[in-house]
């Protein structure tokens, strides 16, 4: 049995090695270490339990959004979503505002709602994707929610408005 398990072991770490990106491929690379190290903190100390805002908007509108993530036990349990710098005026009230708990996620589809990640996935996400060095692009990383991430994403050059692919997070609370 203990060959069998060394086994798993030694192909789950090379996996999980090959899958990242080299410390070389990444920007901001000393930045997401530390913050992803406060980030299993954080999750051990809220028995990965917590709630977290992200934020979007447009340049071409004079409207922006919000959208909170309820993560239970590592589990996205809730997604809240509202217009808070006014919203289209065409749109129905019922759109303006709107909840969705673990049985109806994901139900408002078409909307600028921000996807229901836990903070694994978008660590994961960030490191993968969005902070990997790209010939054409830049990137962006910040940890200003008391070290874990604020912002991470990127922008292919020259491009004018609204190109950020990416998260903006706007707070993370431990929940009790």
């Amino acid at each position: 049995m203990k060959p069998y398990y060394y086994l798993i072991v030694f192909l789950v770490f090379n996996t999980t090695l090959i899958s990242c990106a080299s410390d070389d491929d990444l920007n901001f690379n000393s930045e997401y270490k530390t913050s992803f190290k406060s980030w299993l903190t954080f999750k051990n100390e809220s028995a990965n339990t917590y709630k977290y805002v992200v934020g979007g908007g447009s340049v071409f509108t004079d409207y922006s959004w919000e959208t909170t993530i309820t993560v239970t036990n590592g589990m996205v349990t809730q997604r809240d979503f509202s217009y808070v710098g006014g919203s289209p005026n065409t749109l129905p009230e019922d759109q303006k505002q709107w909840s969705e708990t673990e049985t109806t996620l994901n139900t408002h589809e078409d909307t600028p709602a921000a996807a229901t990640l836990t903070l694994d996935e978008i660590y994961t996400k960030a490191v993968q994707k969005w902070l990997v060095k790209q010939k054409g692009f830049t990137s962006y990383f910040e940890a200003k929610n008391n070290g874990l991430i604020s912002l991470a994403g990127y922008v292919e050059d020259n491009c004018a408005d609204d190109c950020f692919i990416g998260v903006r997070i706007l707070s993370i609370t431990a929940l009790d």
